[in-house]
């Protein structure tokens, strides 16, 4: 599956149940692009463990990957996402990962160009959780 938007090859992976609440469409599964951050759902999911690293060393690995790869494919709206957004960073956050830190590296990686400023998405999302 490859990105609509810069034509990259997507890291596809499943989602549980317990966040598929959150993502844009009722999907058993989702795919990330490694270098924008586009996600789009992915009714076909591969069983195998999510291939996270192709996003950057700065990615989290563990409870905390399948939750903040689906807040970044939120980011684009925080207004409609808000919700959906501080509960996935909720879950990162009890996961051990500080998720605002993983979007100031993320922000500075030179493999990922988001088409969300994650800078200027990260003081926003600093504003509303506090």
């Amino acid at each position: 599956m490859d990105c609509p938007h810069c034509q990259t090859a997507m890291v596809r992976f499943a989602v549980a149940d317990e966040w598929r609440s959150h993502l844009p469409e009722d999907s058993p599964g989702a795919a990330i692009c490694p270098t924008c951050l586009t996600m789009e759902p992915d009714p076909d999911p591969p069983a195998s463990p999510p291939e996270f690293y192709h996003i950057g060393e700065p990615f989290p690995e563990g409870e905390a990957a399948v939750p903040m790869a689906i807040s970044l494919g939120l980011l684009d709206s925080l207004a409609l996402n808000r919700s959906e957004i501080t509960d996935l960073f909720a879950a990162v956050e009890e996961a051990g990962t500080d998720p605002l830190l993983v979007l100031d590296r993320l922000a500075t990686a030179g493999s990922v160009d988001s088409r969300v400023d994650l800078q200027g998405r990260r003081q926003q999302l600093e504003q509303l959780l506090d």
